[in-house]
This record gives structure tokens, sequence and C-alpha cells, in this order.
């Protein structure tokens, strides 16, 4: 498999302040621990998990993107574009990603972003910003290149001359996917693109997210916790739960037969045509990430838990052919520990 990107270790999370016993003290949330990925060409990779669990954390680590707060501890994130360029985005400042790297060869469409675009600029500006910084475009020939691409894009020219909120929420999506893709790069991370949406928009937004990687054939991350959108879009899934990948392997086998015992619990609770039996959810609850439990992190939800998993962290193996898993029910080294 040819990579597009390539992670490794990664650990990142929230440096925050509150106050205890009248006393300012920091506090640290482990929001990715210890993840690594390896995203294939041409392939649509989904990222699936309970909210709170990283999801949205790991991709503005992978686009290197640090809100306030956020903070990398550890680890790297490797980018290779279309003609053989390699990024290292861990080492690059925010002035060399947004000149050399941004919408060039990753574009990142964040939860909520349809609210994301200026509501001073009618959207045919924000289009022909993008085209005069990365492509030197005058103003004329960016309105220009802009409605020939919205038209290609399936979308009203006249929206172009419309400011935000004279949009739908559909269409400002649309819109917002259309940004991310103009300039075709190798890697877009998509946080949640259809959750604001009704199911009507929502099938528009994933259709036209499909469309484009098979004509692109770039690399598409999809995030989401529905995993119906998963079922219908992605080509291999990662599971998260408490900052780390649980399981990996094509969407296909996560649905038939999943084998980390979260993955597990989250198929059982799909409800499916014609079975009419109670879904039993899972007891407990997700582990406070400021002070997550020592050994595996599901441990004390997991019905199959051991004594080993409260004492050691499982590493993410493959169980079978690129079937990986983290945890000690698939390891053979569990009594040595």
């Amino acid at each position: 498999m040819e990579p597009s990107l390539i992670t490794e270790n990664l650990k990142a999370g929230y440096k925050l302040s509150t106050m205890e016993f009248q006393k300012e003290v920091e506090i640290y949330v482990d929001a990715v621990s210890g993840v690594s990925l390896t995203l294939g060409r041409n392939e649509i990779f989904g990222i699936a998990g309970e909210s709170g669990c990283g999801k949205s954390t790991l991709i503005k680590v992978i686009y290197g993107y640090y809100e306030p707060s956020l903070i990398l501890r550890d680890g790297s994130v490797r980018l290779y574009g279309r003609k053989g360029e390699e990024f290292d985005i861990v080492k690059l400042d925010r002035i060399r990603l947004q000149r050399d790297v941004w919408w060039k060869h990753i574009s990142y469409i964040p939860q909520s972003s349809m609210n994301i675009l200026n509501p001073t600029m009618r959207i045919r500006d924000h289009f022909a910003e993008i085209l005069k910084i990365h492509r030197g475009m005058e103003k004329d020939e960016a309105y220009r290149e802009a409605g020939k691409y919205l038209e290609s894009m399936g979308l009203p020219i006249d929206a172009l001359s419309a400011f935000p909120h004279q949009l739908s929420g559909g269409m400002r999506q649309r819109v917002v996917i259309a940004l991310a893709l103009l300039l075709e790069p190798s890697l877009v991370l998509a946080d949640e693109p259809s959750s604001a949406l009704d199911v009507i928009n929502q099938k528009v937004v994933l259709t036209l997210l499909r469309e484009k990687q098979e004509e692109l054939k770039n690399t598409v991350v999809i995030v989401s916790h529905d995993m119906g959108v998963h079922g219908v879009l992605s080509d291999r899934m990662a599971i998260m739960y408490a900052g780390k990948i649980v399981e990996i392997c094509d969407t296909t086998e996560i649905f038939w037969k999943p084998l980390h015992p979260y993955t597990k619990a989250l198929i059982e609770s799909l409800p499916r045509l014609g079975d009419k039996s109670k879904r039993i959810g899972l007891g407990g609850a997700p582990p406070d990430l400021r002070n997550p439990p020592p050994g595996c992190r599901f441990h004390p939800r997991c019905p199959y838990v051991m004594p080993v998993c409260s004492k050691a962290d499982p590493p993410l193996r493959e169980v079978k052919n690129n079937r990986y898993a983290a945890c000690w029910l698939y390891s053979e080294t569990v009594e040595a520990i």
C-alpha cells in the first residue's frame, strides 16, 4: 500500500487550569494517546467512537491545527503529496503550513463547518481568496474559475453571489466541501461532515464526498460517531476509545465480525431490520481522561476482563491478515505479564 499519511505514537491533549481549594491547578486531558496510523492512497478511511473519545483532536493534530490549550507531547505526522513531496507536519510552523501545505496537499472540514464561512464575504470571494493566494490569479480570473468549478461540483452558479446566511445549511456545507477540494489535495480530513444536516442533505453531502474521492483518487478521512455513515462510505475503519485506537480493519469485517469487545458492543447496539429484540448498551461510562485507568482503558466496562487488563496496556497488533486489535484476548504473552 502506497502511503498518503503515516502517524507514529501521537500523544496530544489539553492543558487546562482549574481551581482546587482556592488554588489554580494545571491539569492535562489525555485526548490522544500513542496513536499510530498508515493511510493508503485512494481510500476512504473512517474513524468511529463515542463522543469525547479523541476523534476530533486526532484530526486537528494530523492537520497541524493547534488551538489554545491543545498541545502535542510526542509523535510524528508525515504527509506524502501526489508528486513525491514529503512534509513533516509536526516540524512545520503555522506560516509554512498555510503557505505550502494547507489546501494544496491537505484540507480540513471541521465540525459545524457550515458556520465557519466569513459572514461578511460573498461565496465567490471565499473561492477567489484561495485561488489568489495559492494559484496567483487576479480577482476577475479567480471569479471565472470559481464559477466553472462550482458548476463542475453540481452547485448552482447563483450561490457565488450570495452571502453565507442567504444559503441553506445543506448548501453551506456543500460549499465548504467544495472549498476543501478546490486545489485537489491528496488528503481531506472531514470531521462529522453530515452531523448537523437532515437526512436528505446528509445523503447529498456524503454522495458528493464519495463521487469527488472516486474522481480525484485521493485519501479522505471521515470522522463520525454514526456507524451508518461508515458503513456507506468507508473502505477501512479505526475504532477509538478513550484516546486510543483499539481496532483497525476493513469496514465490512468491522460490521460482520468485530474483534475488540468495544467494537462488538458498538455493532450489537445498532438496530437491525426486522429484529425487534431489545438493544443492550454498555454499562458504565467512558473514563475521565484527566486520570485514565491503568492498563487497558476499556477494562472497567469490558465483559471479558482478565487480571492482566488492569495491569498492562495491550499493544495494537495484527491479529489476522490486515486486521489489528489492541486486546489481551488476542495476545500470546498474557501469561508472562
